[in-house]
């Protein structure tokens, strides 16, 4: 399922789907849940029926073994410091994306999470990785930032968190490198792009076409790629948030039955440890973690 290249490059990747070696998290030793969007805000509204409750102990458990799953697929885990006050950044994904050409940083719209880029800057500083671009024209966050194939990066907004400034201004440094981007507004109770799309292997999404725009998924059929089909339930309880570890391996989460299910009828052996603190509370693994470095396709 793809041509990867030998010798990876130090940091960035061109791709989201072949093998990944390098991958920044955080601690959630600081974690609560707060009505910070769509998905928490329904979590804590309907508390009172289904039961559920934040455990941090069992939040930091699951992270553990999430953690677990990635060293022992042979991934390197890097960490971003934790903050009292920043008690979110640890979803990586956010307040930084990564590209063939270095880091992009942020622009993060949530008031609990403005300043997470501080995190991010210190991290890539320290380690000698170059940054890329700032975003500054408008809110961005990494989780619309999704790079489907070498050269082709879907872009989305929901205003609640992206905002199409922020987008088209990315897209510009985007096409000013030579890829294509498509920029595409989405819907807020999805938060962002990779919500309804992420790449698997070469010329595979998963994606939940009943809730992205006809002509988007058009133009994703268009250019090449067959889709895993999300239900539109699964996708709202983050189902797609999944991340290719490469070598027809994937991280996906328990809740996910049905899609696991397809993954594994496809030939992909697929690692699905219990999320709930985080799915509940705003984000799945894709969210959490950002791929520092895979090896190239070509």
């Amino acid at each position: 399922m793809g041509r990867s290249g030998t010798t990876p490059r130090r940091w960035g990747i061109n791709n989201d789907y072949a093998k990944l070696t390098d991958v920044l998290l955080g601690k959630p030793e600081y974690y609560r849940w707060v009505d910070a969007g769509p998905i928490t805000g329904r979590t804590l509204a309907n508390a009172h029926k289904t039961g559920v409750r934040f455990d941090l102990q069992l939040a930091m458990a699951q992270h553990t073994e999430m953690v677990s799953v990635y060293e022992d697929n042979g991934v390197t885990c890097h960490y971003l410091d934790s903050d009292k006050v920043l008690h979110r950044n640890f979803f990586a994904r956010d307040s930084s994306a990564m590209t063939p050409w270095g880091a992009l940083i942020c622009h993060m719209q949530l008031k609990c999470r403005r300043a997470d880029y501080v995190t991010a800057i210190k991290f890539y500083r320290e380690n000698k990785i170059p940054i890329w671009r700032w975003v500054t024209a408008g809110h961005f966050e990494g989780g619309d930032f999704v790079i489907l194939a070498p050269g082709r990066v879907l872009i989305g907004h929901c205003g609640e968190r992206s905002e199409r400034e922020g987008s088209e201004q990315v897209a510009e440094f985007v096409r000013a490198e030579g890829w294509e981007a498509v920029v595409a507004p989405i819907s807020r109770e999805f938060v962002h792009m990779d919500g309804l799309v992420v790449p698997v292997a070469e010329n595979l999404v998963v994606a939940c076409t009943d809730a992205m725009e006809s002509w988007l998924v058009d133009a994703i059929r268009d250019w090449g790629f067959e889709i895993v089909e999300v239900s539109f339930r699964e996708a709202r309880n983050l189902g797609v948030n999944l991340v290719a570890l490469g070598e027809e391996k994937i991280l996906s989460m328990a809740t996910s039955t049905g899609l696991n299910a397809r993954l594994r009828a496809l030939g992909f052996e697929v690692f699905d440890p219990d999320m709930s603190m985080f799915t509940l509370g705003g984000g799945g693994v894709h969210c959490l973690s950002l791929a520092l470095r895979r090896e190239d396709v070509w």
